[in-house]
Order: C-alpha cells, then structure tokens, then sequence
C-alpha cells in the first residue's frame, strides 16, 4: 500500500541518510556531499540547512513516536543555539564554516523564519522552553525589525541594516519582496502557534494571508506571482509551480491551526484553484514541471517539487473526495519518484532534480538548499493523511 511504502522509505532510506551526516566532532551536519557522494567534512554549514534539519528529526521523533530520533534533533538544536544564533545582536545567520564560526552574517528574514519552524517542532518533540522562548524572541524580532507597512523585508547585514536580496532572487530580476519569504514565514508561524497558541501570532498569520489574497494570488492567471517591488507589484510573468502547490496545502495548514471561519472563507477557495491549475498545467508524465516563464517550461523534475506535488494533490483529494485522479496523481508520483528520483546507489537519497528524458542532473546530494525537508515532510503527510490505510 502507498502509505507503507512511505514509511518503509523514510524508515530505511532518509532516515538513516541524514543520521549518518551528524558531525559529532565539529557540531551540526555534514554540509556538503558531491554527487558522487564523496563527504566533505570541512564544506559550509547552512542554517538553513541546519533548521530544516532539526525540524525533520524533531519531526520524525512526533509523527513516527519513536523517541530513539530524538538525539539527533538534540544534536542539531545545540548547533543551532551555540553557533547559528547571533547572541549579541539576535537573529540567525546565513551560513557558518564547518567548525561553526560565523561566515557569512547576513539576517534574511526567510532564514529566521525556517528557524522558528525548526525551534517550534522541537519543542513539541523535546519539551526544551530554552527552543520556544528562542522562537519567539525570533517571531518577535522579524515583527519588529524586519517589515514595512506593506509586508516582509528580505535582506539585512549583522545588525539589521538593509541589504541587496541577491539569495532569494532569481530569473534576472532583483526582488525587494517575494512570494516565497512570505509563505515560509506563514509557515513558521503557524508552527510556532501550534507549539504555543498565542494571540499575536494569530494576528499575525491573519495579516500575511490578507497579503497572500491582496498581492500574491492573481485571479486573472489563477496562480501566485513570485518576485515584487517594495509595493507589491509584479517583476517578471513567472509561475513556480512547486511553490503553488505547496502554498495549497500549507495555506491550508494554516486555516487549521487558526480557526477562524472568515479566513477559511476567503482563502480555502484559492488553495483550490491553485491545486487544481498545477494538475491542468503542470502535471504530466506522472511528475510535475519545475515551472513556467514568460510562456516557456522548464521541464526539470526537481526532487522537492515532486514531494510537495504529492501533499497538495492528496490535500485536494481530500477536499474534493469524488475526484479521485488527484489521490491517482499523488501515487503516480510517488512512483515516479522511485524509478528515477531516488538516488538507488549505495550511500544515496534523492537526486536533486532529473531532465525531461528521466537522467539525473549533476547537483549536489547535499548543500546549502538540499535537505530532509521537503521530502521527509511529504513521508509524514502521507503517513498523517493515510494512518487509517495502513
């Protein structure tokens, strides 16, 4: 069955993966392996990289109830706290050297907020108040230092001055806003407020998804615009379509951890519309294209856009039961994952991305932006959504 298959694959391939990167000598994970799966002990730490995996193990050690996971997220939280987290001036930095010093400083609002989904998990896992008092003090520092009256800033040097957003912005254009910091501070919040209910929380998750209706979501297109001025206006005619379809689900997340009728009124009709146009524009080939510009797709499979495909269109099944070929396009994909995602070799997880004929890209195993994250979540979504097929 789909879900045991799931499970078999976390249990026995991503899961021991990532456990096998731990640096018990420097602190943190193993920052880099080459795609020929050759480790580099001395590469780059990401702390994105780190957050994403403290929240997978913490993640992992809730949705599989197996307390013997527990260690790792341990080991990724202490990293986090004595070495990612700027003690002087707050806030996270972008990346560190293998042994934990400060490399590059800059606070970028996306990291804090991956930050505080990883420290919110954890805490659910650990019971550590030090990890929750430490994400909302994050909460409470991108609500004061990092915004304008219109949304989320991008970019700020050690002490939280403006900087140019060359991390998050792509496809030629320089973005002062884009769709993808605001969903994944929606993202973190909405953990933070499952950890620790809290009003202002709330407040806030409220105010990101009056923007995501207002600015982010075109009905024209039915689709979200991906990189905007400081006012929200458009940069360039480009859907992601993997970042479309993880919004279904995750803005879906969020209206279930707020509970709040008007909300779901407003933005549960969009999350449709934005699941079911991937399955019309993207879906195919039993996999989903990275995305479209300027009228022209790129046809790539990449690794996290397939996982997030298979949680948004079981998501949309759930919500439509009687359309069963979104639940038929979830274990496509899943089937397409293991022919040709899967890294099979010896040592392996995930490619990074195939072409259109199937045969794996050249990208890193591991980096900075590959992870356990996407799918390691997708695993236990599939798990949550199907304990009763199991």
């Amino acid at each position: 069955m789909f879900a045991e298959e799931v499970k078999k694959h976390l249990a026995t391939k991503i899961l021991p993966f990532w456990e096998g990167l731990i640096d018990r000598e420097n602190g943190g994970y193993i920052g880099f392996v080459g795609r020929d799966l050759v480790r580099d002990p001395k590469a780059e730490k990401g702390c994105i990289l780190n957050s994403r995996i403290l929240w997978f193990f913490s993640s992992c050690c809730l949705g599989l109830k197996d307390p013997s996971i527990l260690p790792y997220a341990d080991h990724a939280w202490k990293f986090l706290r004595d070495h990612c987290y700027d003690r002087v001036n707050g806030g996270v930095f972008w990346f560190l050297s293998f042994d934990g010093r400060p490399l590059d400083t800059t606070k970028h609002t996306y990291n804090q907020a991956f930050a505080i989904y990883a420290l919110s998990a954890y805490y659910r896992a650990s019971g550590n108040r030090e990890s929750l008092a430490m994400a909302m003090e994050l909460y409470q520092l991108v609500e004061s230092r990092m915004k304008d009256e219109f949304g989320y800033l991008e970019a700020f040097d050690r002490t939280f001055h403006p900087v140019s957003n060359e991390k998050l912005s792509e496809n030629g254009v320089m973005a002062e806003k884009t769709m993808n910091t605001l969903l994944h501070v929606l993202e973190g919040y909405s953990g933070l407020c499952e950890a620790n209910e809290d009003e202002a929380v709330k407040n806030s998750i409220r105010w990101i998804l009056d923007i995501f209706a207002a600015h982010i979501y075109n009905p024209d297109q039915g689709r979200q615009e991906v990189f905007f001025d400081r006012g929200w206006n458009s940069l360039i005619d480009l859907c992601s379509y993997g970042h479309d379809i993880e919004s279904s689900w995750l803005l879906d997340r969020s209206l279930d951890i707020l509970k709040d009728p008007i909300y779901r009124s407003k933005i549960a009709p969009i999350t449709v519309i934005l699941a079911e146009n991937i399955y019309k524009r993207a879906y195919s080939d039993h996999s989903v294209f990275n995305e479209c510009e300027r009228g022209r797709i790129d046809a790539t499979r990449v690794w996290w856009v397939q996982a997030e495909s298979i949680v948004g269109f079981l998501n949309l099944w759930q919500k439509k039961a009687e359309c069963f070929e979104y639940r038929r396009a979830a274990e496509e994909i899943w089937s397409y994952i293991q022919t040709y995602l899967v890294d099979h070799r010896k040592g392996g997880e995930w490619f990074w991305a195939v072409h259109a004929d199937h045969t794996p890209t050249e990208q890193p195993i591991v980096e900075p932006w590959k992870c356990p994250y996407h799918n390691g979540r997708m695993c236990l979504e599939v798990l949550t959504r199907l304990e009763n097929e199991q």
